[in-house]
């Protein structure tokens, strides 16, 4: 779990600093002020979600707490074994909402990136993932040890549950999985940089009435939608309900591709040239949009209506990690859109039969609109072999 640089994106057990959330084309019309935005009787797991919506909230002030530490001390920003960035945040973050949610749902297993290994290796590093983790978690009546926060990592480690062929419930990402289906996802960016965003709009500032810095926190719960509010001073903000975009053709469509992928390398690339300039959209051209990096960024975008599409190839040897997408599955298939493979299968959860930590999309991963899913796999079909 790579966390921090100048934007922290945080979606539970998958952390990364290079997330960032763009302004939220939402219904207006539905703002709710109150802890959840959903009715009791209709949201089944209630209880989850607030409890989840919690430990994200947590997790984010960590997030911005070790950002902020980050820029006055040498030493937060390590590399692991496989040469992956890793800093406080990422042990903090898996060991904050560990904690958190197992202290409620301890019979539900988390299914997420770190172990304590790398961290163990460190008496410095380990006092001061402790000491960030203590500090935002919810007290007790035993204070938590630095045993306490090195268990609750490894309780998401790669060996810590195996879970074979049945249907299993677990959290992911952070969404919770009951018996192979995902049933609610929370996502939260805490910081982002401004000139990665579009200004919001004269309803979005009526709406939420605070700065565009503060962050943004989005929830969906099966049956009951997608919604978003502000970060900062959360007890004051309002809840909106999110909503995909309406385009239906895919010249007008907005599109978003991973950041270590080209449009050349994708097969839409065949039957449309892309430009990153809105201003001069020409024949046979769509508009690429110029993103920060995380697969979760791109379903955020959809979800909240500013992209129309997200498609990923999958590669060779590259695996594609389950925290990276199942929160935001929920999130565009509750604001009205559609995730499936390349061959327009629904993605497979259990494929990975043992750990549920991967995926195996066939020839990809496509997140749509729903008005465009059919026109872009037969596309996709017409000029690709997957």
């Amino acid at each position: 779990m790579d966390i921090l640089s100048s934007v922290c994106h945080i979606s539970a057990v998958r952390f990364s600093h290079r997330y960032c959330f763009a302004t939220v084309h939402c219904l207006p019309r539905l703002n709710i002020r109150s802890s959840l935005p959903l009715p009791v009787q209709k949201a089944k797991y209630h209880k989850e979600l607030e409890a989840a919506v919690d430990a994200v909230e947590k997790a984010c002030r960590l997030c911005v707490d070790v950002k902020a530490s980050l820029f006055s001390s040498d030493g937060r920003v390590l590399v692991k074994n496989d040469q992956t960035p890793v800093t406080v945040a990422d042990f903090g973050v898996q060991a904050l909402i560990s904690l958190e949610l197992g202290k409620l749902f301890p019979s539900i297993p988390v299914v997420a990136e770190e172990d304590s290994a790398f961290l163990r290796s460190s008496n410095t590093l380990v006092d001061t993932v402790v000491n960030e983790v203590t500090a935002k978690a919810s007290p007790t009546n035993k204070p938590w040890t630095q045993v306490d926060v090195l268990e609750a990592i490894d309780r998401g480690g790669k060996n810590a549950v195996e879970f074979r062929s049945k249907p299993a419930t677990y959290w992911v990402g952070l969404a919770l999985v009951v018996e192979g289906e995902i049933v609610l996802g929370i996502m939260g960016c805490p910081n982002w940089q401004e000139d990665l965003i579009e200004k919001p709009t004269a309803n979005f500032e009526k709406h939420f009435d605070v700065p565009s810095e503060t962050g943004v926190i989005m929830i969906a719960h099966i049956g009951c939608g997608t919604w978003a509010k502000r970060f900062s001073n959360v007890q004051n903000s309002y809840w909106t309900r999110c909503s995909v975009d309406g385009s239906d053709l895919v010249q007008k469509a907005r599109f978003c591709i991973p950041d270590s992928q080209t449009w050349e390398s994708l097969p839409l690339y065949t039957a449309f040239n892309a430009t990153n300039n809105a201003e001069s959209l020409g024949n046979n051209q769509i508009l690429l949009l110029q993103t920060c990096c995380g697969s979760l960024c791109k379903y955020l975008m959809v979800a909240s209506g500013r992209a129309s599409v997200f498609i990923l190839r999958a590669k060779e040897k590259t695996i594609i990690k389950a925290w990276d997408h199942v929160v935001g599955m929920i999130c565009v298939h509750e604001a009205g859109g559609k995730v499936t493979d390349w061959e327009g299968k629904e993605i497979d959860l259990s494929a990975d039969q043992i750990g549920r930590r991967i995926i195996f999309p066939s020839g990809g991963v496509l997140v749509t609109n729903s008005n465009l899913h059919d026109q872009i796999l037969l596309l996709i079909s017409q000029n690709s072999v997957i």
